[in-house]
């Protein structure tokens, strides 16, 4: 039978993060995409890592994590993992990422290799140009209608912000990813709304990381993949 998962706190002095924990073994954390929740690693946690002591967390503005902000970017996501991992007591640990979850991680590797064993960045990107146009030009409109709608007085900041995540640089450069020394594996979808060439960049950038592309899937359901879950496996237990 699968796992109920229970939604727990960490109070953090500017935010409370809401996360779900799960199995015994090595620390694994998890960090979702723009716009979604822990909830999309809930199979994950209940099933295909049960053997893993893992954390689920819901980000800054995101799900049931609740903070006062006028910004959301993703250096300041990076700071508040670390601040629940100091929290939590978590000296080291894997983490898998996605999304805008994997763009964290990236900065995570930079920014706290103390605390990282392995780090598996799912369809990441750290430049906007990386985004495919036909999604860039989707997002910017989308933003545009909710700075409209924000206007005549409907309740849309929160979205403009998570938006805003998208259409800026995550906050690392080249040479950063250069630096790098926590081992890397990245992910990414035969059909990506990420740039292959620009998921590649980052891999030759970042040193000893390993890259597999997922067939058979998207950008939104790679993580749903067997063979996505498989290769997190693969690398982890290297």
């Amino acid at each position: 039978m699968t796992a109920i998962l229970s939604t727990q706190y960490q109070d953090l002095p500017d935010l409370r993060v809401a996360y779900c924990e799960h199995g015994s073994g090595p620390t694994l954390l998890f960090l979702h995409g723009n716009s979604e929740s822990k909830k999309i690693f809930a199979a994950y946690q209940t099933d295909s890592f049960t053997d893993y002591h893992t954390y689920a967390l819901d980000s800054r503005g995101h799900g049931q994590s609740r903070s006062v902000d006028s910004t959301y970017t993703i250096p300041q996501f990076s700071q508040d993992v670390i601040r629940f991992c100091a929290a939590r007591g978590i000296e080291r640990c894997h983490l898998v990422g996605y999304s805008d979850g994997g763009n964290i991680a990236l900065l995570l590797a930079k920014h706290a290799p103390q605390l990282f064993d392995r780090i598996v960045a799912i369809s990441p990107n750290y430049l906007v140009s990386g985004t495919d146009e036909k999604t860039l030009r989707l997002f910017t409109r989308l933003s545009k209608l909710w700075k409209f709608l924000r206007k005549l007085g409907f309740p849309t900041q929160k979205i403009i912000m998570r938006f805003d995540l998208m259409l800026n640089d995550i906050g690392i450069t080249a040479d950063e990813l250069r630096t790098i020394q926590t081992g890397m594996k990245i992910l990414y979808a035969e059909k990506e709304m990420i740039k292959p060439e620009h998921i590649h960049e980052i891999a030759d950038l970042v040193p000893n990381t390993e890259l597999e592309m997922i067939p058979g899937c998207t950008h939104m359901n790679i993580l749903q993949h067997p063979r996505t879950v498989a290769a997190i496996r693969e690398y982890l237990e290297k």
